[in-house]
């Protein structure tokens, strides 16, 4: 590595002191290997890097510029040696400039005034400086733009060096806010410098006296001299002969050197030729320039140049500048248009339309290149979201699986309602794959909206930069040409309104096409539709579409869109959580009526199977399912507030209720060829108690009735109050409504079973009763003492236990309303056969009170009302008894009859009720 070089060192300046704009030669040590090598340089605190013409290591060429401070240091700053120092100092000297004005006694040079705009010492005329204040008092410029001038005062101008010059013009431009006592002291300023100048002679000749003297004698002795040689003679006076002298020697000189001095001329204009080419090697070499930077894509160096090449030969009429500029505007105009391209070109990036439309601004481009840049970019914004709609219905033709989701989309973070246990279109696929099995009219709203929320925002900022004007300048200045622009950008807010609403249009159209197609006319139809509708979406797809929509209008919302342009977004979302709702509802109709077929008929303790578990899980997880699409955000209303959408939702929740009555219906009557025996069982509270009436259980359709006849007092009692609380917590007004419907036709199955249900059981028993008095020609008028009760009547008890077996197996709470309706047609049957007999024994009638009484003590924890009714008419038939005998012998065999069958009785006791504990 080489090492590096030693900071610069100034050891001397000549001159050391001037005033500004002195021409100074400093020397030292490690100045810098070149002029590339020097990067700064101050006198006295003044930048003079500008002037600085790099002569060797140990010297610098400079001129002083205008400092604050009147003496300070020299330094010299490097690449290669870094900041330096100085053992010396400069003095900076006031100036005694002389007006253009003012009268000199001596010679003023006016070709070396130094002009900052050009860098370079050149020539002007010294009417061009002006005074900096003739009226002697601070400018107070005021805010009356020059334009307005120009038209106030036509043909004339404020420069006061100007023939065609105007007070009034320079008062309004310099002094328009001045205060009156200051106009005042300006007026005295301008007669002092009135009497200044009439005293201007005599003080000039007082100044300059002695070099009046110096001239007025040496014109006296040239006049001497012409004195002494005599008056004209004939070779004509002293002068004539002079020049004379001089024609011919220049005469000779010119015949001698006229080659040489020839040569001299040509390399003279090529010497000015090249001083030409090296004074203004800026605007020759500009070209070449041009084509250098375009291609490096230095656009701002361009701009740069370009700008000071027009300033300085925009109007100039120097033939060759004149060509050599218009070489320069036609690579402009080249750049401009390549410029041009490279903005409407797509896709591109925000900033890069920025510069580009900024580039163009600089460039004093033709027409508006930012709202040309808006237009092409609403444009592909379209066409992207058309061919996103392309490619997925092409995809769908071919039958294609389709791209996987983007894992990485920020759309793609959506949560699915939880699974359920059994079955339904809510559960969740096995495998994992499901996030990139999704249906294509879900992967192509979520394509859509990706489209939408990476384009519309820099389209929405691109926008602002133009309404504000900070699109067309970084600082914020203000200059005609920004405000023009924003005035431009203003008139066209209605249409980049219309724009934007377009775009939000497109995106609902497109969604509506994919999901909602009846919501769209035919012509909009062939536009945006075309998808394969044949298997509608189900609900946690629809929810998964619903959370995208509203993560799209959350990230347009966030821009500050105003509402009235997302308002159709708004819609589209309330369509689709009605889409939603009403579709979950119909998928679970569907999923209830499949419930039927999960009935495996194991009965719990509490004499109910699985299934009323089931129905309630499946209307819990499909409101679960809709608690998000439910859900009201910001903007959005709550859809079941809407009457037309509350009726149809309670109308299908009422059908849902309704096809699982149907459901248990259609179990209630199904064969037994049609059940499936393999699971079915029963879950006794005593294994051992009633095990002969387990044995043939599953053949016996009775049992089912029972096992239906429980759930239904289940779902009454219980589920569905569940579901009302439910469906009220998730906002549906109507649950009562609904509740109560369905609860009316669960009730109706409810009593149509059981009557089908007792039908069976009684009339067995019933219709044993009167061929069992009979038997064996029994008659009531000519009978035996009674020596106990007979087997009719212990047949129709066993048939009555065998009921409660059955009964209690299933259903605890069950007996009792069975029984009671079961003894209800006995104790009617009896009452009728005991009045149909026309006379009674003393025997028969007590035959009869045995056994009449003997049933009443037997299953009295079941009597009713009307069974006791039917009872006491029974008894009142009969003769009364008469005697203490006959009392006390009934008595002895009611005890009888008690004792033989106390343990067959015993079911009927209303310990027997109590539940067994596991």
């Amino acid at each position: 590595m080489s090492r590096a070089r030693q900071p610069p060192l100034v050891t001397g300046i000549s001159p050391n002191e001037g005033v500004p704009w002195t021409k100074v030669t400093i020397r030292g040590e490690n100045l810098g290997t070149g002029p590339t090598d020097l990067i700064g340089l101050s006198i006295c605190g003044h930048n003079c890097l500008l002037t600085a013409e790099w002569m060797a290591a140990s010297k610098i060429v400079c001129r002083v510029g205008p400092a604050k401070d009147d003496k300070g240091e020299i330094i010299v700053t490097t690449k290669s040696g870094g900041l330096g120092t100085s053992t010396v100092s400069f003095k900076l000297l006031k100036p005694e400039r002389i007006g253009i004005l003012d009268q000199s006694a001596v010679w003023v040079d006016e070709l070396n005034y130094y002009d900052m705009r050009t860098d370079r010492n050149k020539g002007i005329s010294p009417l061009s400086l002006r005074p900096a204040n003739p009226l002697g008092i601070d400018f107070d410029k005021g805010k009356v733009p020059l334009k307005d001038l120009e038209n106030m005062f036509p043909g004339m101008s404020g420069d006061f060096t100007s023939e065609n010059f105007s007070s009034t013009w320079y008062l309004i431009e310099n002094h328009s806010s001045t205060g009156f006592e200051h106009l005042r002291v300006a007026v005295g300023n301008l007669k002092k410098q009135a009497s200044k100048k009439n005293e201007g002679s005599l003080a000039y000749v007082k100044g300059g006296l002695s070099t009046f003297f110096e001239a007025q004698d040496a014109l006296a002795s040239i006049h001497q001299k012409l004195e002494s040689d005599g008056t004209e003679k004939v070779e004509g006076s002293m002068t004539q002969r002079l020049e004379n002298v001089l024609n011919r020697a220049s005469e000779t000189a010119d015949t001698l050197f006229q080659e040489v001095l020839g040569r001299k001329d040509k390399a003279d204009s090529t010497r000015n030729a090249l001083n030409v080419l090296q004074r203004f090697k800026f605007l020759f070499n500009l070209p070449l320039n041009i084509e250098r930077n375009i291609q490096k894509g230095d656009y701002d160096v361009v701009i740069n140049d370009y700008e000071k090449a027009k300033s300085l030969f925009g109007n100039t009429e120097v033939p060759v500048f004149k060509k050599v500029y218009s070489e320069v505007e036609t690579r402009i105009e080249a750049l401009r248009k390549l410029l041009m391209d490279k903005l409407l070109e797509t896709p591109s990036t925000l900033h890069d339309q920025k510069r580009y439309i900024r580039y163009l601004s600089d460039l004093h481009a033709p027409g508006d290149p930012a709202w040309q840049c808006i237009i092409a970019q609403h444009k592909w914004i379209l066409q992207l979201m058309q061919n996103c709609k392309e490619d997925f219905i092409k995809e769908q033709k071919v039958g294609g699986v389709g791209l996987e989701l983007d894992r990485s989309s920020a759309l793609n973070r959506i949560s699915l309602s939880a699974p359920v246990k059994r079955g339904g279109s809510f559960q969740k696929p096995k495998d994992d794959s499901w996030h990139y099995k999704s249906p294509q009219q879900v992967r192509f709203v979520e394509k859509l909206s990706d489209v939408v929320i990476s384009q519309l925002p820099n389209f929405w900022k691109l926008w602002i930069s133009y309404v504000n004007g900070s699109l067309f300048s970084e600082t914020g200045e203000k200059s005609s040409q920004v405000e023009k622009l924003k005035k431009n950008a203003r008139q066209r807010q209605n249409d980049f309104k219309g724009m934007i609403e377009e775009v939000t249009r497109r995106l609902v159209q497109l969604v509506r096409g994919a999901l909602l197609p009846s919501s769209l006319t035919e012509l909009q139809l062939r536009q945006y539709g075309g998808w394969d509708t044949k298997t509608p979406l189900s609900g946690c797809w629809l929810t998964q579409v619903i959370h995208t929509v509203r993560l799209s209008h959350e990230a347009l919302s966030a821009l500050e869109i105003p509402n009235d342009l997302l308002q159709v977004i708004q819609d589209l979302l309330q369509d689709l959580r009605v889409h939603c709702l009403l579709t979950t509802l119909q998928h679970t109709e569907e999923d209830v009526k499949r419930l039927a077929k999960k009935e495996d008929w194991v009965v719990d303790n509490e004499g109910i199977t699985s299934l009323p578990a089931q129905f309630e899980q499946c209307m819990v997880q499909m409101l679960q399912s809709l608690k998000e699409p439910m859900e009201c955000k910001s903007g959005e209303i709550n859809i079941l507030n809407l009457d037309v959408v509350q009726d149809k939702a309670c109308e299908q929740c009422v059908s849902i209720m309704k096809v699982f009555i149907k459901c248990l219906e259609q179990l209630s009557i199904k064969t037994d060829g049609d059940i499936d025996n393999s699971n079915l069982s029963v879950d006794l509270a005593s294994p051992d108690l009633f095990g002969s009436i387990k044995e043939d259980f599953s053949s016996k359709p009775e049992q089912r009735l029972l096992i239906i006849l429980s759930n239904c007092q289940y779902l009454e009692r219980h589920t569905f109050l569940n579901l009302a609380e439910h469906l009220e917590k998730n906002g549906f007004t109507t649950a009562e409504k609904i509740i109560r419907v369905s609860t009316e036709a669960l009730r109706q199955l409810d009593e149509y079973l059981f009557e089908t249900y007792i039908e069976k059981k009684s009339d067995p028993i019933v219709g044993s009763l009167e061929p069992g008095i009979y038997a064996g020609y029994f008659d009531w008028k000519d009978c035996l003492l009674p020596t106990g009760v007979r087997s009719y009547l212990k047949e129709a008890l066993v048939s009555i236990i065998s009921v409660h077996a059955e009964v209690f197996t299933i259903s605890k709470e069950l007996v009792t309303r069975v029984l009671s309706k079961i003894i209800e047609a006995v104790a009617e049957e009896m009452s009728r056969l005991m009045q149909c007999v026309s006379s009674f024994s003393k025997n028969g009638a007590l035959q009869a009170r045995l056994e009449i009484c003997a049933l009443l003590d037997a299953i009295e924890p079941y009597l009713t009302s009307e069974s006791r009714s039917s009872f006491k008419q029974a008894l009142e038939a009969l003769p009364q008894l008469q005697s203490g005998a006959d009392k006390k012998l009934l008595e002895e065999l009611l005890n009888k009859f008690k004792s033989s069958m106390k343990l067959q009785l015993n079911c009927f006791k209303p310990a027997s009720f109590q539940p067994v504990k596991r």
